[in-house]
């Protein structure tokens, strides 16, 4: 009876190991998915003009989470670059919890691959979005309603086998 305890356990083990295999888990089922991005009021990074959801792309957009302190970030900033040299997608940027100037640098260094870049200094916008660390990419439709949620780097493999798909669908239900 006891081998057959340990059988069971062991083979439940073995096949959730092997599930977890086929799982993306860059992809976030977020309880956001399906509903409009939270309101803010944000400062545009070079401004101290406060801005809000009506400066915000008519057509689907990347919203990207982003920190001049995140070495991830440096990982994806070529991607972003690229994406944002295809005009496929506009992609807007939250600088999260950095400091103006190291931000502004960084996108000097790093080049700017977003239309709009936000601020939050303190992060809070960011929590009201579920972010729980950067980057976070999030894909918005054009009435504001998040689509899906990236975790981690953007790469070339997710813009074009995800990301692209996604917004040609959302552009053909309109």
């Amino acid at each position: 009876m006891k081998n057959k305890i340990i059988i069971i356990l062991f083979s439940s083990f073995i096949l959730m190991l092997f599930i977890g295999l086929f799982t993306n888990t860059r992809i976030i089922n977020s309880p956001l998915i399906g509903k409009e991005l939270p309101d803010f009021n944000l400062p545009l990074l070079g401004s101290t003009e406060i801005i809000n959801a009506q400066i915000l792309p008519k057509e689907p957009f990347l919203l990207n989470v982003w920190a001049s302190w995140c070495l991830e970030c440096i990982k994806e900033h070529h991607e972003l670059m690229q994406i944002n040299k295809d005009k496929n997608i506009q992609i807007i940027g939250i600088n999260y919890k950095d400091e103006k100037q190291d931000a502004r640098g960084w996108l000097e260094i790093y080049g700017n691959p977003y239309t709009y870049n936000l601020y939050d200094y303190d992060g809070e916008f960011a929590i009201n979005l579920g972010v729980y660390g950067v980057p976070e990419t999030f894909l918005v439709d054009k009435y504001r309603v998040i689509r899906a949620k990236y975790i981690g780097a953007i790469t070339n493999e997710i813009y074009y086998n995800e990301i692209i798909p996604l917004v040609k669908k959302l552009n053909d239900q309109n």
